[in-house]
């Protein structure tokens, strides 16, 4: 069977890259032909453009704008070879549409061949940002006889503005079948009357951890814990330092320029190397979703800081769904508590039976069949 998927699957971060992998992998080992649509709409094109104005109206004067440029290009330079590093990976390990589109309308003009299509997963409902509010996200583009279906998608918030409300109702009930990621997303729904919605896994979890180390870069045999954090939090440094002294383990950072307590940074690398960090670590500290997941499939001993932007349902559904939301820290932590071995029994257990459940859903879909209710009779691929 033919299979499109659309995401945010080039923008630069980890979580990103690694999710549209996954749900690419899982359905080609699934033995199905398997497409990324390689869509890149404008305010999704900015990362690492060295000539971008991040002001329209700094473009309109070129002494300022010529100012601002001779300012920041120098700053962005460096962040080229993180670039590069993505675009490797992305070449590598992800199967593109060979067509490129920017805009839903290019999609309805073009569309790409397929038997279903699924949108997801990651924050594409975001509605907070643009790509909540894109009609392409939503599967608009798809032929009304063609199977449309989300999988994964997330709000990554309890709530949405009420503006968005009835169009974000609309397109979603243009959908054949409807899966979110986090259960607020469940909700969230339900509150606009639309019934079975499936909530799902992250794509990251259908795939085991042989697949991940077959992915992953050589394994690093020093002991460290590893900070990945978007926000230059300084309880995020508080954690480090204390677990670093208590586990007696070197800071390693990922992604980030601005943590200087760190005994050696990730900068530049791609997700590939992400991966053999969280795996190779002894402790992860981050206010990243896609941390926490990865930390679970590795087993590892984590704690996730919640972030500024109102986007942490992800976390806290996530950490709820598998008993491990002390692991969620908000304005201060136990250091016993945090430096204590998280016991994943329980997490492993209850883990499974969400994946069956994913992969099932995902059956019920490819298989063209309307509705949830016999998902067990479904074949599903391991």
């Amino acid at each position: 069977m033919k299979i499109c998927t659309i995401t945010c699957h080039d923008v630069y971060n980890h979580g990103a890259s690694l999710q549209a992998y996954a749900l690419m992998k899982y359905l080609l080992n699934c033995g199905h032909e398997v497409e990324i649509i390689n869509y890149k709409p404008n305010y999704l094109s900015n990362h690492y453009n060295l000539f971008s104005v991040d002001n329209p109206k700094w473009e309109k004067n070129i002494l300022i704008k010529y100012t601002y440029l001779a300012l920041k290009i120098p700053l962005r330079v460096p962040g080229l070879k993180r670039k590069k590093a993505f675009d490797k990976f992305t070449s590598n390990n992800l199967k593109l549409t060979s067509k490129k589109y920017e805009t839903n309308s290019q999609l309805e003009e073009d569309t790409p061949e397929a038997d279903v299509f699924l949108c997801g997963s990651d924050q594409i409902w975001n509605c907070l940002h643009e790509n909540g509010k894109d009609p392409a996200f939503y599967l608009q583009f798809v032929p009304s006889e063609k199977i449309k279906a989300s999988y994964a998608a997330s709000f990554a918030t309890d709530d949405i503005r009420n503006e968005y409300k009835p169009i974000v109702k609309e397109r979603v009930n243009n959908l054949d079948y409807i899966s979110v990621r986090e259960s607020s997303g469940v909700k969230l729904l339900e509150k606009m009357g639309i019934k079975d919605v499936v909530n799902v896994v992250d794509p990251a979890f259908l795939l085991n951890r042989n697949d991940w180390n077959n992915l992953a870069q050589t394994k690093l045999s020093e002991r460290f814990l590893v900070v990945y954090d978007f926000e230059d939090s300084e309880i995020i440094k508080e954690i480090a330092l204390s677990i670093s002294k208590l586990r007696k383990c070197k800071i390693y950072a990922i992604g980030s320029t601005k943590v200087s307590y760190a005994h050696k940074s990730f900068i530049y690398d791609g997700p590939d190397v992400f991966i053999s960090l969280i795996r190779d670590a002894n402790f992860v500290i981050s206010n990243s979703f896609h941390s926490i997941v990865f930390s679970i499939i590795f087993e590892k001993d984590f704690a996730i800081v919640n972030r500024k932007e109102a986007i942490n349902t992800r976390m806290r559904d996530l950490l709820r769904a598998l008993n491990l939301e002390d692991r969620l820290i908000t304005n201060s932590f136990n250091e016993d508590l945090l430096n204590e071995s998280i016991d994943f029994d329980d997490c492993r257990e209850i883990m499974a039976n969400k994946i069956e459940v994913s992969k099932k859903f995902l059956q019920k879909v490819l298989d063209h069949e309307k509705g949830f209710n016999n998902a067990e009779e479904s074949i599903v691929c391991n």
